[in-house]
């Protein structure tokens, strides 16, 4: 009988985001490369929410897939939005208090695109999460202003922080909010191989 040689396959993240790397770590899966997916991030015009997270998803992982086809390719794509408006990630105060001041008394939604390349094959799945945000002073938005938190954050707020303070409500997946929906990645990287 012939045994097989072939390795477990390798996990590359298309990915620069700390959070999704900590939340892998969380199931116990270490990436065997970080590569962040160089692609245009720009919104189409009346593009929807959960279309262009998706679209982004599949983007950077066809991007990453076609350089490492014998790899498995984990790429997602995270969006903070209100109704149909897609917030920018806030890199500048102004950004991140203008987010601030358009979520406080409001719900809004937290769309994830995950999306797997494995053998030329795409396995994706998006997922969404929906919270309220309490009605904030403007001591509390100044106070999380100089927080530094905002910094590089979709919506301009990092749940896993002081603005879990502003959340009293959320339906749907925390990690989903953090960058990365781990029930159902966990469960789509081990239809891939690749477990903790």
């Amino acid at each position: 009988m012939i045994k097989s040689t072939m390795k477990n396959p390798s996990l590359i993240l298309a990915s620069a985001s700390p959070r999704r790397l900590a939340l892998l770590a969380q199931i116990g899966i270490t990436p065997s490369q970080i590569i962040p997916a160089n692609i245009d991030e720009s919104p189409r015009k009346s593009e929807a929410p959960r279309d262009y997270t998706r679209r982004m998803a599949r983007e950077k992982a066809t991007y990453i897939a076609a350089q490492f086809p014998d790899n498995v390719i984990l790429a997602a794509d995270t969006v903070v939005a209100c109704g149909r408006r897609i917030l920018p990630k806030a890199d500048d105060e102004k950004t991140a208090k203008k987010c601030l001041q358009m979520l406080e008394g409001r719900r809004h939604r937290v769309y994830t695109a995950v999306c797997i390349s494995h053998d030329g094959k795409y396995h994706e799945k998006l997922v969404i999460t929906q919270l309220a945000f309490k009605r904030l002073t403007q001591k509390e938005i100044e106070t999380y202003i100089v927080s530094g938190e905002w910094q590089g954050k979709a919506g301009g707020y990092a749940i896993q922080g002081v603005a879990e303070t502003f959340i009293p409500w959320i339906s749907g997946s925390y990690s989903n909010v953090v960058g990365l929906p781990l029930a159902e990645t966990s469960t789509m990287l081990g239809q891939c191989g690749i477990k903790p």
